[in-house]
């Protein structure tokens, strides 16, 4: 006996509302573009330029005390959180210390780290400094720039990867649908002021070749069903084309996340930032590939060419049971 997500011969009609789902996924673009604009994100180290100083003790945080112990060194705006993890030990108190690079140096320098070091041990001599990372504003900068162009270029690369296998207008559907899951993740992260580094970045490309993987697998299928069924209706195929395809998105985007909420759970504070993006992007990946690409396909429209062999259409692994 196997087991099922979802049946065999499962017949869910996703595009009853599907201008409804657009216009949900459009306002959902325009709130994370607004939050954005407005709110901004919470840089880390990486694109603002600084230190972070990681601290432990085995006495608890005292979030007053510290910023108390380092008024007097007139660094400026300093900001200092207490890192809670269930893996840490009871004797085991983690503090980040934020300072952010001075307007006339590259970086906090080594002298101020020490100095730092030192009001601390002044208050409490049992602390140990577990690392100490420093960027400097240049540097930030350009990350952040090379960073933008990074996520378009890819953004890029799949519009003329699925233009050149499929029809443009898959392309259009495709891209439509990586571009909500990519604003859709900094939305949130603006939303929330969760720090925004490198790791999300990295965060972000993977977000892009998961999601157009599911496009893809999708997208493959409605164009060996379009050849098979000639007569029917767009709506009819993509609604075919997806419920056949269900059990393996889901069963993909359900052991995906299993192993990311363990790795967010249990993994540390160090990735949790870089989890929570995989885990929202393999939510929103999973949604946009159904109700904003093979929407924005069915709204588009598609040249139906029966000159083509489909010895090759379709996709291998696209009926994996669940």
């Amino acid at each position: 006996m196997r087991l099922r997500l979802f049946k065999e011969n499962s017949n869910f009609d996703f595009f009853k509302h599907w201008k409804m789902w657009l216009g949900i996924s459009g306002l959902m673009m325009v709130i994370a573009f607004a939050s954005f604009m407005i709110q901004g994100l919470n840089f880390g180290i990486d694109f603002r330029g600084g230190t972070t100083i990681r601290t432990e003790s085995p006495l608890a945080v005292n979030v007053a005390e510290y910023r108390g112990a380092m008024e007097t060194l007139d660094l400026g705006d300093i900001t200092i959180t207490e890192v809670f993890d269930p893996t840490f030990r009871d004797d085991q108190n983690v503090a980040m210390i934020r300072i952010q690079a001075q307007d006339e140096q590259e970086a906090v320098t080594v002298d101020t780290i020490e100095a730092v070091q030192a009001a601390l041990k002044g208050v409490r001599p049992d602390i140990k400094f577990t690392s100490v990372e420093s960027v400097g504003p240049k540097v930030s900068g350009e990350l952040i720039q090379t960073a933008a162009i990074a996520v378009v270029l890819a953004i890029g690369a799949v519009l003329i990867y699925i233009w050149l296998r499929f029809e443009w207008q898959f392309a259009v559907g495709a891209v439509l649908a990586l571009v909500h899951d990519v604003l859709l993740t900094i939305g949130i992260f603006s939303e929330l002021q969760i720090r925004f580094d490198l790791a999300i970045i990295a965060a972000l490309l993977t977000i892009v070749g998961y999601s157009l993987n599911d496009t893809v697998v999708v997208f493959d299928r409605v164009r060996e069903n379009l050849r098979k069924y000639k007569k029917r209706d767009l709506k009819e195929v993509l609604n075919l084309s997806i419920n056949e395809t269900m059990s393996r998105t889901f069963m993909t985007s359900v052991t995906t996340l299993l192993a990311l909420i363990a790795l967010f759970v249990l993994g540390g504070d160090v990735i949790r930032g870089f989890v929570f993006a995989m885990i929202w992007g393999v939510i929103v990946g999973t949604y946009s590939s159904i109700f904003v690409a093979s929407a924005a396909l069915l709204y588009l429209g598609v040249k139906r060419d029966w000159s083509k062999p489909d010895a090759n259409a379709g996709n291998q692994y696209a009926n994996i049971d669940a």
